[in-house]
């Protein structure tokens, strides 16, 4: 009885580390996250409205690559990757990524892939700048002297990865902000101001 209580006490707090929905692969062998939403009430115009206010309003992260081509959307963006050790943080790395979405009527999936690490380094001037121009892919196994460097890299990008799903979600299930017209106040010169 006296090691139930540690035991389901250790059991619970492993679990709620488990929290973030992991990166699986794909039949390329590429890290992928896929989500599949169902939205019963919405239409494919006003998914397509909320989509082009997400891509909007994420312009400085997310660039669109195509126009849409059978409800099939692409984007690239990255994501910084930040190294934190106790109070103090600094960017490690950038990782670029390719973003899909495909709406129909009452539901949208959605999937990133592609994911390449670029790690960073300091210039001159104290800046952290990336170190190459070619990324890495994440689903590549590294060596034994860099893979606790790489299981953090890793981790950092899948706890990214599931907050800008989150807040895709969020942007999707939102009302689109349709602009009221503005009605134009006549101006009567005479009148006394």
């Amino acid at each position: 009885m006296k090691l139930l209580t540690p035991f389901i006490l250790l059991f619970f707090t492993l679990a709620a580390f488990g929290q973030d929905k992991p990166l699986l692969n794909d039949d390329r062998g590429k890290l992928i996250f896929y989500e599949v939403v169902v939205l019963k009430e919405a239409t494919k115009d006003s998914l397509d409205a909320r989509l082009a206010a997400f891509f909007k309003n994420s312009a400085k992260s997310l660039k669109q690559k195509s126009l849409a081509v059978d409800s099939l959307i692409h984007a690239s963006g990255k994501m910084i990757i930040n190294k934190t050790a106790l109070v103090l943080s600094r960017p490690s790395g950038e990782v670029l990524y390719n973003f899909y979405v495909e709406n129909r009527d009452g539901k949208y999936r959605f999937w990133l892939t592609d994911f390449n690490f670029i790690p960073y380094q300091r210039d001159r001037y104290g800046n952290f700048v990336p170190s190459t121009t070619v990324g890495t892919p994440l689903e590549t196994k590294p060596g034994k002297l860099n893979a606790g460097e790489w299981a953090s890299y890793l981790k950092a990008t899948t706890r990214a990865v599931n907050a800008f799903a989150e807040r895709f979600k969020e942007a999707m299930k939102g009302r689109a902000a349709v602009q009221p017209a503005v009605k134009a106040v006549p101006v009567n010169p005479t009148q006394k101001w």
